[in-house]
């Protein structure tokens, strides 16, 4: 059998925790931030952990886990 290839985007978008669970960068705090408010800028700083329906289409990208 072929090796299967890893999602590229997969590789640097996306780390494992210990338990298995998927960190991610969160979304919307690249630019146009003049139109959020304090709160939502706030609360989207650092890093979140993927939804359980997310993280089997993830994991099925990176079919040999990643590091």
């Amino acid at each position: 059998m072929p090796k299967l290839k890893t999602k590229s985007g997969v590789k640097k978008r996306f780390k494992l925790t210990a338990s298995g669970l998927l960190k991610h960068g969160v979304a919307g705090k690249r630019h146009r931030l003049i139109s959020h408010n304090s709160k939502y800028i706030r609360q989207n700083r650092g890093t979140k952990v993927l939804s359980k329906a997310d993280t089997a289409t993830v994991k099925a990208w990176a079919p040999y886990g990643l590091s």
